[in-house]
């Protein structure tokens, strides 16, 4: 059977680590780990080239650690990107897919180093590539980490998943009568301070002409619309 034309090849989709939450207040969801690994299988069978990135938010903040050093607090949010990357390298191996965790940190036992060459190698042989531990340096967070693993291995875009349906002028859930921006420009996003992804990602898309496409992850089958053409969610672009 053919496969339906996609719009990107290769991909880096961010996920934060409060999606793999589910209605916990911590941790992991088993069922939505099990939901989500699942839709990238689904993206995986268009003959997509998948990258990922996971936050470590439902398990530890570095930047938001009251009274820690933060150089540490930010190594221990790092280390909780590495536990989410591993919990979702499980789920999708049991999906079939073959998986590769790069750290930023160097922690040989669980993940490889994370070597450019060998991530564009990964991906080249069908494989679907999981970068933990955010950049390997503290004041980093894991959206600058996105930004800049899509570039290294040269993605056509960046897929922010997020719980909302894209980007709108304030916080929909408190702000009900906020407009929903179906496309913003680079400099609109920083200069209005739209809450699409930390300042430096964006700039870093901007210098290097990476769109951002900011969807509902709640909502089953929306990467695999977005990479279908459909009009899933809001566009970043020049």
């Amino acid at each position: 059977m053919e496969q339906p034309a996609v719009r990107f090849k290769r991909i880096l989709l961010k996920l934060s680590g409060e999606a793999l939450m589910g209605s916990q207040q911590h941790g992991v969801d088993p069922a939505v780990l099990d939901r989500l690994s699942s839709e990238i299988a689904e993206v995986h069978e268009l003959g997509v080239e998948l990258a990922l990135v996971v936050g470590g938010g439902n398990i530890f903040r570095g930047a938001r650690a009251r009274g820690m050093d933060r150089v540490t607090a930010d190594h221990m949010g790092m280390l909780a990107t590495l536990i989410n990357s591993l919990a979702l390298q499980d789920a999708l191996e049991k999906k079939g897919l073959v998986t590769r965790v790069l750290s930023g940190l160097e922690i040989r036992q669980v993940a490889e180093p994370l070597i450019r060459r060998r991530a564009l190698r990964h991906l080249e042989r069908g494989r679907v590539v999981i970068f933990a531990a955010g950049t390997g340096n503290p004041y980093f967070s894991t959206d600058t980490a996105a930004a800049l693993r899509a570039m290294e291995v040269k993605a056509e875009v960046l897929l922010k998943a997020t719980k909302v349906d894209g980007i709108y002028t304030a916080d929909p859930v408190e702000q009900p009568q906020a407009e929903f921006l179906e496309r913003v420009r680079y400099l609109e996003a920083l200069e209005r301070g739209l809450r699409v992804m930390d300042p430096t990602a964006i700039s870093l898309c901007m210098e290097n002409k990476l769109p951002i496409i900011v969807f509902n992850i709640t909502t089953p089958g929306n990467v695999r619309r977005i990479l279908l053409g459909e009009p899933v969610g809001s566009i970043v672009s020049e």
